[in-house]
């Protein structure tokens, strides 16, 4: 496939809008099930479903043959970024309340705001900067450093956090391979990179072996045994899978059809969904601190995509004597 830039921002939002809906019910299926399965499992299962829907993406884009690439080490990097990104999430929504877990990984439109200059070029300014600056405030917020006691432990909240940044590695580097392949190409390559590491992973912890003495509940949910599934869960990792298939798709058309700054601020529906699912679901209410620090990611993230907007629209016949801000 001939390298191309893709631009066609509104189709590239209505798809990141569409994966983030369907990211707020795997996450809420992930939280159902893991009091009882563990992570690798539910992974396993998932991917495997997901594979299937991926590879009907595949031939309605034209056929196996869109799966040929001449950068297999990037596909690879990729698909290991969003390992990484999953295991650090879900780890962390074992223990912490879906709305509170979700807005810490909000932070991650910012992360790909700042990785998009130095890998994919892209220029931003001193006050879409600062924006970013005030959306890790939000961060520091919600992890209320003055208290000397939390109801979980510090280690524990800044998981979503560093599952953010791969996430961020991961979504700069679509942008950058959606040039010259398909988005469905895209989705197989993360979803057979999953059920690899799961399957390893069942080889070498699937037994429960190392769960012994363990107290850590994200540890636990991340080394159990596997169990057979309970028939009523059945239908829970079908959707786990359909929304997989789903998401790996349509993330994947979302950052190779529209810059990355222009995008990325879009994910943040899902914060009032996870706050939605986490009171229907679980009685989960933020607290305060989640509260304010929410609205500092969020208006962080507003700032930056009008920003974005702005630069994208200059007065016709001038220029800005302000410049690129």
């Amino acid at each position: 496939m001939t390298p191309t830039k893709l631009n066609r921002p509104a189709l590239g939002i209505l798809f990141i809008c569409m994966g983030i809906v369907a990211i707020s019910i795997n996450d809420l299926l992930i939280k159902v099930l893991s009091g009882g399965y563990p992570l690798h499992q539910m992974v396993f299962a998932r991917s495997a479903v997901g594979l299937v829907f991926s590879f009907c993406f595949v031939f309605a884009e034209g056929g196996l043959g869109v799966l040929r690439t001449s950068t297999p080490g990037l596909h690879l990097l990729r698909g290991l970024l969003v390992v990484l990104s999953n295991m650090t999430y879900f780890c962390a929504l074992a223990v912490l309340p879906l709305g509170q877990a979700t807005a810490l990984f909000f932070v991650a439109p910012l992360l790909i705001t700042l990785l998009s200059i130095p890998i994919l070029g892209e220029k931003v300014g001193p006050l879409r900067i600062g924006a970013v600056i005030v959306g890790f405030a939000g961060v520091v917020v919600m992890q209320e450093p003055w208290k000397a006691d939390v109801s979980a432990s510090r280690l524990v909240m800044l998981l979503p956090v560093v599952a953010a940044a791969f996430y961020a590695l991961m979504q700069v580097l679509t942008r950058r391979l959606g040039m010259t392949t398909r988005a469905s190409a895209l989705a197989v390559y993360v979803q057979g990179t999953f059920l690899i590491v799961s399957a390893m992973f069942y080889l070498v912890a699937g037994d429960g072996r190392f769960v012994e003495g363990v107290e850590n509940e994200s540890l636990v949910f991340l080394l159990r045994a596997w169990i057979w599934p309970a028939p009523g869960d059945w239908v829970v990792f079908l959707g786990l899978g359909l929304c997989s298939g789903v998401v790996g798709y349509c993330l994947a058309a979302a950052y190779r059809m529209a810059d990355a700054a222009t995008i990325a601020p879009f994910e943040y529906i899902g914060l009032p969904l996870a706050i939605f699912w986490g009171w229907m679901v679980f009685g989960e209410w933020p607290i305060p601190a989640t509260w304010a620090g929410c609205l500092l990611i969020i208006g962080a993230g507003v700032f930056v995509f009008l920003r974005e907007q702005a630069k994208a629209r200059p007065a016709p016949g001038r220029r800005s004597r302000w410049g690129r801000r």
